[in-house]
């Protein structure tokens, strides 16, 4: 019996307590995650008591973006940016490092520097979505805009598509490329310079953004230190040296403003999108020989600075008010930038100065005023209001009457200047600050809803448990679990939880159960066998964020011995094609044989031709001969044999299952696909990961030896899924998401199909246990009938489920106004998104309930 509400009423408790799990997820994130509202039209020059506005000095723009061009890249002394740093020794370039705010994710950065404003952290999700165009910035104000506007020329673009998806309908002259072939940094980079020289010539256009995806593939594939990287570093710097050259040859591109810059950083494993300094600090550098006008040069290259914070720190949001005074045109209207103040002195005259930063300020002000109202104008600097503020915008409103009132006094008493630029700058930097921290407006009523309906389906999944005994295991991890989500280092830092829980609960598991079944050292050799492996699976690969890049047995051991990686991993192939060979039963011996090696051949040589593009330097030897050999095969061609060949043998077995009956058949179909499966999952993975793949299967082992009950399987299960998530490299930040292989066997974009290579490639560990924990059900001699057996092991898996997104919802809410909400508690909750959605109600519960039906029916 499964609990007094009988079979069927179970059933219907359980499906409605998962339909309420997306639900729940979808109304919190609708009201933790809204657009944010923003000033419609275009920015006009208002009148001021200066007179017109200041004269540009520039009259074209090239907009060269290096994607993940960390400061060190172009400053330090190992950088390949020689041409680049000349020209700050000799004053034609002025060096910044940009303070890139979280999410460090491309398209969230193309916003905040083409607009000045800060990007909702939605932006993270739409981000990876190639063909969503609901985050258009065609209504909103931006420098591309207003340089448009001044119908001097045509705006041209060559690059990152996402440009052109940010921009519909902007561009006069574009060739987008896509920014998830992450395998490629050589045409992808070529697209784009093959277009510069014939544009240089032509003066028809007044904008032209260059936007250079190699430097990040790089960063994504073998990190900051790959021996790709300054190559790659002095193929961008001659990409500024023929830019830089045709301005001072060329005599329309005299008053041209070469501004290159990255959108974000990198962390010291080569990804972005969380907050570390590496990922928040890319290089900015204007360039013009017009310059050495207010530049004596700067000391260059720079000794490497662990902060990253090279020359002056400034915003990103500081470029789009930048560029407005140096081309002429009014800052856009929903800029948080301040002009970078380094570039007054380019305008001599005073009233010029102050007026560049009065339209600024003025502009920040209105926005001040849409958001908090006009009243709060109405305070006077003298008033006891102003002495003590009660807020940090009363305070705003009294510093700006101070310093305005400071400006009235430049010409009546002689006031100094310089004293009132740096009010003035301190006034732009808390106003950025205070409008910056405002960026998300919260939807209390959604965030409650949301909240209310995931702990009704917690409620429910505690409902289903058949006794206290049945609930502890599953309840006490949740809630061990719940607790850690409301302290932001144990979030960053989750993996260790699952790697001491994970490695206690074995041990608990030899001593409670291994004892009821064979011999004492047969017992001993699997546990020691499976404790030995959970040991090596937590040192696999540093993760987390505060010992990220940190030695570990990949970069210690594998990278730096490229035979011992690869004898690893032909030892997997090997092992998963002896289990396939076993389980292709009424094949032929010889059939089978042949298909078996064809799959593993496949493989390993897919993954040869895939790394050598990748990570050339762990090819060495006769593996390269082994590449050769498949030389003809485009990497394409090659996962899609591979890809045809699972598809064959899948619908072999199958067949066979089908036409043979009985349940011994369809278990080992169930097994079958399992195994084929884990091929696919190490086709997917990282070549340095695929080895975990036999250490997981000496836990499993483990495992089935033991004869679990229903509880003890569902908390094994749950606790090795997050754990081989984490060993395998995943964090819970964004910067983690490995995109290395979303476009095995696929031509072009296709948001189904990458979106599931994506989630196999990052979450390949978990899967493997969702079907390894099917084969333990199906092999479990409790007195449970198969039907219910699953119904209890999802029952337990949704008590887990439910509980955490009810915490990290609370969390979330709670700390809505913390430090770190967009940098540690928002990426958490997106992959709670992922893991409850994707993994626990896609993989867990209507995948692996399919595949146990079809194994348990006779």
């Amino acid at each position: 019996m499964l609990n007094s509400y009988g079979s069927r009423h179970y059933g219907l408790l359980l499906t409605v307590s998962n339909v309420l799990v997306p639900i729940s997820i979808l109304i919190f994130a609708t009201g933790f995650f809204p657009y944010k509202p923003f000033l419609p039209g275009l920015a006009q020059f208002e009148p001021l008591e200066y007179g017109p506005p200041p004269v540009a000095h520039f009259d074209r723009l090239v907009f060269m973006v290096v994607d993940a061009l960390r400061s060190d890249f172009v400053y330090s002394n190992n950088s390949g940016f020689t041409f680049t740093q000349e020209l700050i020794r000799r004053g034609h370039a002025l060096p910044f490092t940009a303070n890139a705010r979280s999410p460090t994710i491309t398209m969230p950065r193309i916003k905040a520097i083409t607009t000045g404003s800060i990007p909702s952290f939605l932006d993270v999700i739409l981000n990876f979505d190639e063909a969503d165009t609901s985050s258009t910035l065609s209504a909103q104000d931006t420098w591309l805009s207003q340089m448009k506007a001044k119908d001097s020329g045509k705006l041209l673009m060559y690059g990152d598509d996402t440009w052109l998806k940010l921009f519909p309908e902007t561009f006069d002259r574009a060739d987008g490329t896509s920014s998830f072939f992450v395998s490629d940094y050589t045409e992808v980079d070529n697209n784009v310079t093959r277009h510069l020289p014939e544009e240089l010539k032509r003066d028809d256009w007044n904008t032209m953004v260059l936007h250079y995806l190699g430097l990040d593939h790089i960063g994504h594939k073998a990190g900051p230190r790959s021996p790709n990287m300054f190559p790659k570093q002095r193929e961008m710097d001659e990409m500024v040296r023929q830019v830089y050259e045709a301005m001072v040859t060329r005599e329309h591109l005299a008053s041209t403003l070469l501004v290159f810059c990255g959108d974000h950083g990198m962390n010291d494993a080569g990804n972005h999108g969380a907050s570390s300094p590496g990922e928040t600090s890319p290089a900015l550098v204007f360039v013009s020989p017009k310059l050495e006008a207010i530049s004596r040069g700067l000391p260059s290259p720079s000794a490497y600075r662990e902060d990253f914070d090279y020359y002056t720190k400034v915003e990103q949001s500081d470029i789009a008010p930048t560029l407005a005074a140096l081309l002429g045109f009014p800052v856009p209207r929903n800029n948080l930038g301040a002009l970078i103040v380094n570039f007054l002195p380019l305008w001599p005259n005073t009233n010029d100065q102050i007026q560049l930063l009065l339209r600024n300020a003025r502009q920040i002000l209105n926005i001040v005023i849409a958001t908090f109202g006009a009243g709060i104008m109405d305070s006077d600097p003298g008033q006891d209001n102003c002495v003590l503020p009660k807020d940090d915008v009363q305070a705003l409103a009294c510093e700006w009457k101070a310093v305005d009132s400071q400006r009235l006094a430049l010409h009546e008493y002689n006031g100094s200047l310089d004293s009132w630029v740096s009010a003035m700058s301190k006034w732009l930097s808390r106003a950025q600050d205070l409008l910056s921290s405002m960026a998300s407006n919260y939807d209390m009523s959604r965030l409650a809803l949301g909240q209310a309906l995931a702990l009704a389906a917690f409620l429910m999944a505690t409902l289903l448990q058949t006794s206290t005994m049945t609930r502890m295991p599953s309840l006490a991890l949740a809630s061990a679990y719940s607790v850690m989500m409301f302290a932001s280092s144990y979030v960053e830092e989750e993996h260790h939880f699952w790697y001491w829980a994970t490695s206690a609960w074995l041990a608990s598991l030899a001593i409670t159960r291994a004892q009821r079944v064979g011999s004492r050292i047969a017992r001993t050799v699997q546990f020691t066998a499976a404790i030995f492996a959970t040991r090596l699976i937590r040192g696999w690969n540093q993760t987390g964020q505060k010992h990220a890049g940190k030695p570990d047995i990949v970069t210690t051991f594998l990278a730096t011995n490229p035979l011992l990686l690869w004898a690893l991993v032909g030892a997997t192939y090997l092992n998963i094609c002896f289990l396939i060979h076993k389980r292709l039963v009424g094949m032929p011996p010889g059939s089978s044989t042949v298909l078996v090696t064809f799959l593993g051949l496949s493989g390993i040589t897919f993954k040869l031709a895939f790394t050598y593009e990748d990570s050339p330097e762990l090819v060495i030897g006769v593996l390269r001969s082994l590449k050769v050999a498949t030389e003809g095969l485009s990497l394409l061609s090659h996962a899609r044999v591979l890809l045809a060949g699972l598809g064959i043998t899948a619908a072999y077995g199958l067949y066979h299952a089908i036409t043979r009956r009985g349940q011994a058949k369809r278990t080992d179909l169930v097994e079958l696909l399992h195994h084929l499966y884990t091929l696919l999952a190490v086709t997917q993975s990282r070549v340095t990961n695929i080895p975990l793949f036999l250490l997981f299967q000496l836990q499993f082992y483990f495992l089935a030896s033991l004869d679990l009950d229903i509880p003890s399987i569902s908390v094994s299960s749950i606790m090795l899924q997050h754990m081989s998530f984490f060993a395998s490299g995943g964090t819970n930040a964004i910067s983690s998401v490995d995109l290395s292989s979303a476009y095995n066997g696929v031509s072009g974009f296709n948001v189904v199909i990458v979106g599931i290579l994506t989630f196999i490639s990052n979450w390949a560990g978990p899967v493997y246990w969702t079907s390894a924990t099917n084969l333990l059900l199906l092999k479990s001699r409790r007195d449970v009938s198969g039907h219910h057996r699953f119904l209890q092991h999802a029952a337990n898996l949704t008590l887990f489920a439910t509980c955490s997104v009810a915490a990290i919802m609370a969390a979330c809410t709670v700390l809505r106004t913390h430090l770190f909400v967009w940098t540690v508690f928002s990426p958490k909750y997106l992959y709670c998104m992922a893991w409850n959605v994707g993994q626990h109600l896609i993989v867990n519960i209507f995948l692996a309930g399919g595949l146990f039906s079809m194994g348990a029916s006779g």
